[in-house]
């Protein structure tokens, strides 16, 4: 018995954009429901929202098996965490604030056992190995991983040549708001001139051997970069579907 496949990260190379929504309530419930859409991937986000790893983990647990896949954004790029999203499931790992090619390579040791990385082989009381049931995990674990890091500053961009020849990155994925505030525009990641950077890195990524990925919440701009190629994207988060739609039934039924 092997490391389960990683659907995701197979269907990175199938040529067909995979869609995604991002979840911040920190609850099993919201994401077993969310996986009842037929939604591609949902990303877990452990950097803004208020998840432990056990809170994590029942997240794993609530869309195993749906045809949903997870990823899980680890709060920042240092080994430990990423040894433990790794440990209790997560097999697709997006990591946060990569500037560097050097934190880019960090974070792919810490995705991988040796001799390619310095993933800790603690393996047998995971449920990564199925608590030790899965015979070949070690040695076919580095195959299934997907990292996925995020570029989010202009300093990530400056070296974006730098850090999509690191080898062992799956995918880059832009980000945005962040984006947009480093450049000046906190708020406006909207802005043309922002625009004309995320489009030039999305370009920049596509013709490289690695996947791109991006949130959009614009659906015109978001079938713009599924024209342009762009391999996945998040359409929404949970906190937005929520608030939005509560919002909007409250002003209705407040005009009866």
């Amino acid at each position: 018995m092997s490391a389960p496949v990683n659907e995701f990260k197979s269907r990175l190379k199938s040529g067909k954009t995979q869609f995604g929504i991002w979840s911040c309530l920190a609850s099993e419930m919201v994401t077993e429901l969310l996986a009842t859409s037929d939604i591609d991937w949902i990303c877990i986000d452990g950097e803004h929202s208020p998840n432990q790893l056990t809170e994590m983990r029942r997240q794993l647990l609530s869309i195993e098996n749906s045809g949903t896949n997870a990823i899980v954004r680890v709060p920042v790029g240092e080994d430990w965490i990423i040894k433990q999203a790794l440990d209790i499931g997560a097999q697709t790992v997006l990591v946060p604030m990569v500037d560097t090619a050097e934190q880019a390579e960090q974070a792919v040791r810490a995705m991988n056992y040796p001799p390619k990385g310095i993933r800790g082989v603690g393996s047998y009381g995971t449920r990564a190995s199925k608590f030790g049931t899965v015979e070949n995990y070690l040695t076919t674990a580095n195959d299934q991983v997907c990292l996925i890091v995020q570029a989010e500053s202009m300093k990530a961009i400056e070296n974006l040549d730098a850090i999509l020849a690191v080898d062992g990155i799956d995918a880059v994925f832009i980000g945005p708001s962040d984006l947009s505030a480093d450049m000046g525009y906190l708020g406006s990641p909207d802005r043309p001139e922002v625009h004309a950077v995320v489009d030039a890195a999305l370009e920049k990524i596509m013709a490289s051997d690695k996947a791109a990925g991006i949130l959009t919440f614009d659906m015109k701009l978001a079938q713009k970069q599924v024209e342009m190629g762009v391999d996945f994207i998040a359409v929404a988060m949970d906190v937005g579907l929520l608030g939005n739609s509560t919002r909007a039934l409250v002003s209705k039924v407040k005009e009866f």
